[in-house]
């Protein structure tokens, strides 16, 4: 089991930025992939970032260039970036953590609560 905790979600202007936290009760060393997904209002959730254990990153089009995710193994925390926001950001948040259990070769999904960002002037 890992439990995730995101924070940092809010009110920005357009063109401002923000920065999500995501604490994870596990080591991120030990987990294959952390990510951050996003769903607006009447919208299916989509990714945002993801980062491999390997360090390979990938976005989102909509979001490259303006967002970036990074973590901090000391504290166990993943990070979105999110610069020149625009309102179309406008969603809550999800950190993601999947782990691929051995031998079984299986993937196992785990979610934040989701941490609201609105972009509005």
């Amino acid at each position: 089991q890992v439990q995730l905790v995101e924070s940092g979600g809010g009110l920005a202007q357009p063109g401002g930025s923000l920065r999500l936290s995501c604490a994870a009760s596990l080591s991120l060393l030990e987990i294959n992939e952390l990510g951050w997904y996003r769903q607006a209002p009447g919208k299916q959730r989509e990714l945002v970032a993801a980062r491999r254990g390997n360090g390979i990153t990938n976005y989102a089009d909509s979001v490259k260039g303006r967002f970036s995710i990074s973590r901090d193994t000391s504290k166990n925390t993943v990070y979105l970036q999110m610069n020149s926001l625009k309102p179309e950001d406008t969603a809550v948040y999800y950190c993601n953590a999947r782990l691929l259990r051995i031998p079984a070769m299986t993937w196992s999904d785990y979610w934040g609560q989701g941490t609201r960002v609105t972009v509005s002037s």
